[in-house]
């Protein structure tokens, strides 16, 4: 599925450069707690999190991250959003809950990633 699509979905708003809407995204995870991301991604994975902290940004260092979605209308502040423009991380707003937004993609046919 791509990225544009996603964002179609879950009526998203894109917040970073647009360059990366024709990303193929193959699966999603979605947590608020790090230690779950880190524990439980283990491929090329979409993230769904209400985090808006400098270290979600931080984690596509750490794990392969083909981009973020902010659940529950969570706006990361400017200079977040360029990190994750140096890191070419697109980011996504929804005003979607995480258990929503994560059955729409389900529903849609994204996987979820394997743990």
């Amino acid at each position: 599925m791509k990225l544009r699509e996603i964002v179609e979905l879950l009526d998203g708003v894109l917040l970073t450069d647009a360059e990366h809407l024709d990303r193929e995204i193959t699966c999603a995870f979605g947590s608020d707690l790090i230690s779950d991301i880190l524990m439980c991604t283990k491929e090329a994975t979409l993230l769904l999190t209400g985090l808006t902290n400098p270290q979600v940004i931080r984690l596509s260092d750490m794990i392969d991250l083909l981009g973020i979605i902010f659940v529950r209308g969570k706006k990361p502040a400017d200079d977040l959003i360029e990190m994750a423009n140096a890191r070419d991380l697109p980011l996504i707003t929804t005003k979607f809950t995480l258990y929503k937004s994560a059955g729409i993609l389900y529903n849609s046919g994204l996987r979820s990633c394997k743990i």
